[in-house]
């Protein structure tokens, strides 16, 4: 492990005021957004949508970081040239998703376990070798009627864990995402609660793993109330407890916390994200980033359509959306940001 290489890797990705393009969808999930939009669920419409994100003019401007399939680290430009070497000459870093999806956990009825430790280290090389700097795993969390429990916060955050220490000896930066889930109907306070519990017991496993703090990226879910919650606390009030619980769980070592966007609409993304940097950004230990997916890939695909003729007019939109990432790492978003 070269400890001074993962550090200044991780300082990169959340220096400036850039943040991480998630683009790791798996293929099921790729073509359930494929398909709502009425675009060919193919290898070759996966490929070409990739090609229209990785070749946007500017976007390495505000992104510092993508994180990458497996199927999409191997792509390539219909001239042959690597995905990979495409991002890089943007100056963005390449990463790779690297967990095998959240699946059912026995004897818990309602919650997951996020597998893919099996392998794990030789997977990790040949992401390694293929160009990649950094990985991400997924943890899930849901809320509901005596869920989560401690079975499934304890089991997901030692996988976290495992995952994390993998990385750091194959020379990767981990990003470390514990995510508790948006749907239901659970308040504010209840989010809060249960994502400082959850963080809690992940550092407390990540200093058991004996990850170096400074050389990962937590990942996290913003304290948010339930999608169907009948309180729906304002911007400020989001950011206000969003950072409180990052501020009592997350040690300073850690070089910067990179959002989810977790199914939030791209403006109230970017939104919240700004709150936070506009009230705290000065007093806090660590940087407060974006590692956004569907927040801002969707506006663009939603005018892809997987037409060639709209590439042009999807890569705008997507690089308006990072330009609205980047500003509310500044503090500087502004709704009027969003006005054609």
């Amino acid at each position: 492990m070269n400890a001074q290489k993962l550090i200044e890797t991780a300082r990169t990705l959340v220096a400036g005021d850039k943040g991480l393009l998630a683009m790791d969808e798996s293929n099921p999930t790729c073509h359930k957004r494929f398909e709502r939009l009425g675009i060919p669920r193919t290898e070759e419409a996966r490929r070409a949508w990739r090609e229209l994100i990785v070749t946007t003019p500017g976007l390495g401007e505000c992104i510092s970081g993508a994180i990458l399939f497996d199927e999409t680290i191997r792509q390539k430009k219909k001239d042959s040239t690597p995905f990979v070497k495409v991002l890089t000459d943007a100056g963005i870093i390449p990463g790779i998703k690297v967990d095998t999806g959240a699946k059912d956990m026995a004897g818990h009825p309602g919650e997951k376990i996020t597998e893919g430790l099996d392998g794990l280290r030789d997977r990790l090389a040949e992401y390694s070798q293929l160009g990649a700097r950094f990985a991400k795993w997924r943890a899930v969390i849901a809320m509901g009627e005596g869920i989560p429990s401690r079975g499934c916060i304890e089991a997901n955050a030692h996988a976290l864990a495992l995952y994390a220490a993998l990385c750091q000896e194959a020379g990767l930066v981990p990003i470390v995402e514990p995510e508790v889930l948006m749907d239901g109907d659970h308040t504010l306070e209840r989010c809060r609660v249960v994502t400082e519990e959850v963080l809690r017991t992940v550092f407390n496993q990540l200093y058991t793993q004996r990850v170096m703090l400074e050389g990962m990226i937590l990942k996290p879910n913003m304290v948010l109330p339930g999608l169907t919650c009948p309180g729906q606390e304002g911007v400020d009030e989001v950011a206000g407890a969003t950072v409180r619980s990052l501020s009592w769980t997350v040690p300073a070592a850690v070089p910067g916390i990179a959002f989810l966007s977790g199914g939030q609409s791209a403006e109230l993304a970017s939104a919240r994200l700004n709150a936070m940097n506009v009230a705290f950004k000065s007093r806090l230990p660590w940087a407060l980033a974006f590692s956004f997916a569907r927040a801002i890939q969707q506006p663009a695909l939603e005018i892809w359509q997987g037409k060639e003729a709209n590439v042009l007019a999807a890569q705008k939109a997507l690089y308006h959306r990072a330009r609205c990432n980047s500003a509310a790492r500044r503090g500087e978003y502004d709704a009027r940001m969003e006005m054609p």
